[in-house]
């Protein structure tokens, strides 16, 4: 694959940006990244001419547009498909129907529990809406590993996949806001966070400059 650009917002509260960022290291390409905050004046005018959507991620390679970081993965994993799905037919229908939930769902969880990988919250943002869809991710995450995950730390076993890669950014609002997880999901939330992709991008949102307001400041 030629050189990859992927254009990104903020490592500290871009959760799409984390998993297209992830699906980039799962597929193991050269890729150079464009992060821009997302709080500037030209955040706007910056992203649009980057992303046929106006949001992030977006991954051009060779002149052709990849946006939405599921879309990303799928690109991807043409190349590599073992790398990003498991490969029996009853683990491959799980992860893809667990990754489209995260993918389209859970959005009580991303209104009360934003993702700030740098902030620590703890007993806050616990609204009814979102304490339903921790409740909701847990069980997906309980289902998932006690049918596949036996040989390893992660959803599906040894290996960090795409399913891994969409929940990534539940994991780090996990970690900001501490909701109360069974010992399952935090030795889950623990095998994700000490993850070195997890590791390398948390250390690039903890040496960014920018700050926006809105994201460091926790409701009740």
């Amino acid at each position: 694959m030629a050189q990859a650009v992927l254009y990104l917002g903020n490592k500290a509260y871009s959760s799409w940006s984390l998993r297209g960022w992830l699906a980039c290291k799962i597929a193991g390409i050269a890729f150079r990244e464009e992060v821009h905050d997302m709080g500037a004046a030209d955040w706007k005018t910056w992203v649009a001419a980057r992303s046929p959507t106006g949001k992030v991620p977006c991954l051009v390679v060779d002149g052709a547009s990849v946006w939405e970081s599921l879309a990303i993965g799928d690109f991807l994993a043409d190349e590599a498909p073992a790398k990003f799905w498991p490969q029996t037919p009853a683990a491959r229908a799980q992860a893809r129907s667990i990754a489209a939930e995260m993918h389209a769902g859970f959005v009580e969880l991303r209104k009360a529990m934003w993702m700030n990988v740098r902030a620590r919250f703890p007993g806050k943002g616990r609204t009814p809406g979102a304490l339903a869809d921790v409740a909701r991710i847990q069980g997906l995450w309980a289902e998932t590993r006690d049918r596949f995950g036996a040989d390893g730390p992660f959803l599906f076993g040894a290996q960090f996949g795409m399913a891994d890669a969409m929940y990534a950014p539940v994991v780090a609002r996990f970690v900001t806001w501490q909701p109360e997880l069974t010992a399952a999901s935090k030795a889950y939330v623990a095998a994700m966070w000490s993850h070195p992709w997890m590791r390398e991008w948390v250390a690039a949102a903890e040496a960014e400059p920018w700050r926006l307001a809105k994201y460091e400041t926790p409701g009740d």
